[in-house]
């Protein structure tokens, strides 16, 4: 609920006093539980009306077909959530049917020239990701888009992530650090070591990192597609 608390602040500062009615979808208990906890914090939230569906996209779109009933919606965003759908295209094209004549539908996911893209695509299929997600970046969404008919923009936002920690033998936070880039518990852990030794050779490249004062700047850049109705 971060970013959606910063997302509500601004639509409710350019529409004062108008109803806010927002649907939050997502599978995860503990995750939806943190997002009513930043609620119970926030203020200025007296305009906006709270609805969780614990449930996958997938899950809210099966549940809505049955159920024969659309909701149409002034604004959708999917942030970092499209590598968790097994089928990104037509995920986009249910969730774009529902946009008003002027909605938005806002997409981020990691660029397609960052680390990830480079990290991902190389040692991707080594990583036992056993169907928890897949690897999905903006340079993907473009033919998805196209073939699809839809008007959209693509920009870029520039971000680093300092990775300096995973470089370090037995430091706590870089082996979490490194679960993370790798999607892999215990990777440091539990990978084959040749593989292991790849991945962290990789990381050091430029085409995944920068190193800055002999720290490693992991490159982190996000693409951000918003599409039209």
């Amino acid at each position: 609920g971060e970013m959606d608390l910063q997302i509500l602040s601004k639509i409710g500062a350019r529409y004062p006093g108008v109803t806010i009615n927002n649907d939050v979808i997502e599978p995860s208990a503990d995750q939806i539980s943190k997002y009513k906890e930043r609620v119970a914090q926030a203020s200025n939230l007296e305009n906006i009306k709270f609805t969780w569906h614990r449930e996958t996209a997938y899950e809210y779109e099966s549940r809505m077909n049955a159920e024969k009933k659309t909701k149409k919606w002034d604004f959708i965003h999917m942030i970092q959530m499209l590598y968790y759908e097994r089928d990104v295209p037509a995920t986009i094209r249910y969730f774009h049917s529902l946009l008003e004549p002027q909605g938005k539908l806002l997409i981020m996911l990691v660029s397609g020239t960052s680390g990830w893209e480079t990290l991902w695509k190389k040692y991707g299929s080594s990583f036992p990701l056993e169907d928890l997600c897949s690897f999905v970046s903006s340079a993907d969404l473009p033919r998805m888009l196209d073939s699809a008919g839809l008007k959209y923009q693509l920009y870029e936002l520039p971000s680093h992530m300092d990775i300096t920690s995973c470089f370090i033998e037995g430091d706590k936070g870089g082996e979490l650090l490194l679960d993370f880039l790798t999607q892999t518990l215990d990777f440091a852990k539990t990978a084959p070591p040749e593989l292991k030794r790849q991945v962290m050779e990789e990381l050091r490249k430029p085409g995944c990192s920068e190193i800055r004062d002999g720290k490693v700047f992991f490159n982190n850049n996000l693409g951000v597609i918003v599409i039209e109705p």
